[in-house]
């Protein structure tokens, strides 16, 4: 099994600045793709950004030129970091990985969910 532990987030007024991290730690053969997703209240799930093992990056529109995903391949871990932040961006915030738990066993995993609050 793969968990995943996120860390960070928290209240912030317009304009601030948060930093999430998380770490992936277990059974870890090799991961593929790291990243977040969120939920707001009454909205789906979105995907937020991702990073694959090989450097590229994806964001969702919204949060474009205004986040950052980042990753340690050695620690397991990606940080996400939230500049300029909107009310709008809040929402329960997903840490998401996948990969292989050995030569021929895939994985995918969410963490439990950090809060992110931006008030206006």
């Amino acid at each position: 099994q793969v968990q995943l532990v996120e860390s960070g987030g928290g209240l912030v007024q317009a304009g601030g600045s948060l930093r999430l991290s998380c770490a992936a730690s277990g059974s870890i053969f090799s991961i593929n793709s790291m990243g977040w997703d969120r939920q707001a209240p009454g909205k789906q799930r979105e995907l937020v950004a991702l990073t694959t093992s090989g450097g590229n990056t994806n964001y969702a529109d919204s949060v474009q030129g205004r986040f950052t995903i980042s990753r340690d391949n050695a620690k397991n871990t990606v940080n996400l970091q939230m500049n300029s932040l909107k009310p709008e961006d809040t929402a329960v915030y997903y840490c998401r990985a996948d990969g292989l738990t050995g030569p021929l066993t895939p994985f995918g995993s969410w963490g439990q969910g950090t809060q992110v609050t931006v008030s206006s």
